[in-house]
């Protein structure tokens, strides 16, 4: 690891919570927490540990974006009331039966089809 980035993985491990998407908040953090003598060392810090947190806040609007996207394609499933049928009624008599013929032609079992020769 570079020391740039060594550094400002200490400054963050501690002080995390102070840092924040603004460069100038990070530098005057630095000043505060830190004795750093080199003014672009610490510029190059403060400007690492931003990026860091820019990029980190980003990833975690991508991941929510997401599984909103997600929970709004899949709405989730709601129970349908069951409808129960009453035990003393009796079943209705205009029931149609698949596969049973029904015209009142008992007597020809042959199709209603009239033949021509």
């Amino acid at each position: 690891m570079d020391r740039i980035k060594r550094l400002s993985f200490e400054v963050l491990d501690q002080y995390k919570s102070q840092c924040g998407e603004s460069f100038v908040e990070n530098k005057k953090l630095l000043n505060e927490v830190a004795i750093i003598r080199s003014k672009p060392l610490r510029n190059k810090i403060a400007g690492y540990i931003t990026r860091f947190i820019k990029k980190e806040n980003r990833e975690k609007e991508i991941k929510k974006a997401k599984i909103d996207s997600l929970n709004d394609e899949n709405p989730p499933i709601e129970e349908t009331p069951k409808i129960e049928r009453e035990p003393d009624k009796e079943p209705e008599e205009n029931i149609i039966e698949v596969g049973v013929d029904t015209t009142n032609d008992s007597e020809n079992n042959e199709p209603s089809e009239e033949k021509t020769e």
